[in-house]
């Protein structure tokens, strides 16, 4: 469907002299793009983990979303250079034809959104292509009231490159938040929505804890984030009873439910003046 509606805007915006509905057009092939790679990146992660990929394929998912997003920024940097030389040079456009076209992609964005509506909040790959879907047919809305306005008053000629640079700055600023979360899982940071300093703090307040160290949290894609550190354990603490405390703790505030939990008591280190490894 968005397929169909790429190509009837990009002949219809060529024909008409239309930059919006080119740009509508561009939105709509990264969205034809974004169905294609988000399809195999769902398919990819939910292979089952392997001897040599122990994570399975997880991480593709968040592969995809930078991808996504990393074509809509190009694809918003060339519009906006376009609509800037529009606005310099005025080029006539043909209304009723960018109008009919622009319905067109109106109805079919807006049936591609209400169909992955209650997925949108799935995983950080679905997030992206629901945000190209929904963005472009704010685009759409847009492209449809310039061309209602062009049909009736022709010295409004402006209002195409301005529409285009509006759904430039809609794509550019969520497309950066898709970029930006995606950077930080590929680069093993700590999720935004967990502290660590109050993962370690909490982590130290456990009964049997005198200390922490070599902590590390991060995430292998948008919804699984993993734990790994070592606890200095008071001498008679039952380390299962303690590691069963610290995962409990672990998933019921933070939502951090894969953890590898190193128990020590003694110098791992070989510095005589320390108890256990710091």
């Amino acid at each position: 469907m968005n397929a169909v509606i790429t190509l009837a805007e990009f002949i219809g915006g060529l024909i008409s002299g239309s930059l919006a509905l080119l740009s509508d057009a561009g939105h709509n092939l990264s969205d034809t793009l974004a169905l294609i790679l988000g399809f195999a990146g769902e398919k990819a992660a939910s292979s089952r983990p392997s001897v040599r990929f122990s994570f399975g394929l997880r991480r593709l998912e968040v592969i995809v979303a930078l991808v996504n997003a990393v074509s809509l920024l190009a694809i918003s940097i060339y519009i906006a250079v376009r609509a800037v030389q529009r606005l310099i040079n005025p080029e006539p456009i043909f209304a009723p034809l960018m109008l009919a076209v622009a319905l067109v992609g109106l109805t079919g964005n807006f049936a591609s959104i209400v169909l992955l509506h209650r997925f949108r909040q799935q995983n950080l790959n679905l997030r992206a292509v629901f945000l190209h879907l929904f963005l472009d047919t704010l685009s759409s809305v847009s492209v449809v009231a310039a061309g209602v306005l062009l049909l009736f008053y022709d010295n409004f000629w402006w209002l195409d490159p301005i529409v285009s640079l509006f759904i430039v700055a809609l794509v550019g600023v969520s497309s950066v938040g898709v970029l930006v979360e995606s950077m930080r899982i590929i680069l093993q940071a700590a999720p935004s929505s967990i502290d660590p300093r109050q993962v370690a703090r909490a982590l130290r307040e456990l009964d049997g804890v005198e200390s922490l160290h070599g902590l590390h949290i991060w995430a292998v894609n948008s919804t699984e984030t993993f734990l790994s550190c070592h606890v200095c354990a008071r001498p008679e603490v039952e380390h299962d009873r303690l590691i069963q405390n610290i995962n409990r703790m672990l998933a019921e505030r933070f939502g951090i439910e894969h953890s590898a939990v190193q128990i020590e008591t003694t110098d791992f280190c070989n510095r005589q003046e320390e108890k256990c490894c710091r």
